[in-house]
């Protein structure tokens, strides 16, 4: 039962998250931000913010800067947006997910376009 709870306060930190990055911050560190996913442990003491960035890695780096500067903030909004009795403290984790799944697909490309060119050299000599 506390899994289920954890799990229903995770997605509905997701969504209030995302709808005050969506409005906007007034902080301009803060780039396009997507909020992936949220884990809140069984305590409901910890909320895990997972999150992407879209640009180089200085607009990450601002990000997470500016995350961390805005999170009092936000939490604060949560507390006045949700209704349970303790908001969980907030750790913004940049997700690399994206990262890793790019470097799979890219690998995979270099391995097909490898595995072509092995063949065409084998076919003309």
């Amino acid at each position: 039962m506390t899994y289920q709870r954890s799990h229903r306060i995770g997605d509905q930190i997701q969504k209030e998250i995302s709808g005050l990055l969506a409005k906007g911050l007034k902080d301009p560190r803060i780039g396009f931000v997507t909020i992936t996913g949220v884990e809140v442990t069984p305590d409901l003491h910890l909320a895990r913010v997972y999150y992407t960035v879209m640009g180089d890695k200085d607009a990450r780096t601002q990000t997470e800067i500016g995350l961390k500067k805005a999170t009092p903030f936000i939490r604060r909004e949560l507390g006045r947006r949700m209704r349970i009795r303790y908001i969980p403290d907030l750790l913004f984790i940049f997700d690399t997910t994206l990262d890793h799944s790019e470097h799979i697909n890219r690998l995979l490309k270099e391995a097909a376009s490898g595995s072509t060119d092995d063949s065409e050299d084998s076919e003309t000599h």
